[in-house]
């Protein structure tokens, strides 16, 4: 099974769409999406926002996590993990994706996940 672990508030600001004005709603748009994301393609989800509020009404097949600090918490779930190597992390921050190469775990970037969850890529 393919594993996801996404830097939220990463991957809604990959796109100036006005999310800054309704941070909880853009969260909420993301937690939707990677709903229908993991229902198609399988994939197991787990996306975690930075010092923000739980959004209202997640869905079952993503994992919601908010955490002080996303970056930390990323890391240390990549690096418990029995096989990191099996998890692909989405984030465009470099040292974050440098801590998470450091043990094992596979970066894609935010935008070019973004384009995919909207159908562009």
């Amino acid at each position: 099974m393919t594993r996801w672990l996404v830097d939220g508030c990463n991957v809604v600001g990959a796109r100036p769409d006005g999310w800054w004005r309704d941070r909880p709603g853009a969260c909420q748009r993301l937690v939707d999406q990677l709903e229908v994301f993991a229902r198609n393609s399988g994939a197991r989800v787990t996306v975690v926002f930075d010092g923000l509020p739980l959004p209202p009404g997640t869905g079952t097949s993503v994992e919601v996590v908010a955490a002080p600090s996303a970056d930390d918490r990323m890391v240390e779930l990549a690096a418990l993990d029995p096989d990191p190597s099996s998890i692909t992390a989405v984030t465009s921050d470099r040292q974050l994706a440098a801590r998470l190469r450091a043990v094992g775990t596979e970066v894609a970037g935010a935008g070019s996940f973004r384009r995919r969850l909207d159908g562009d890529g």
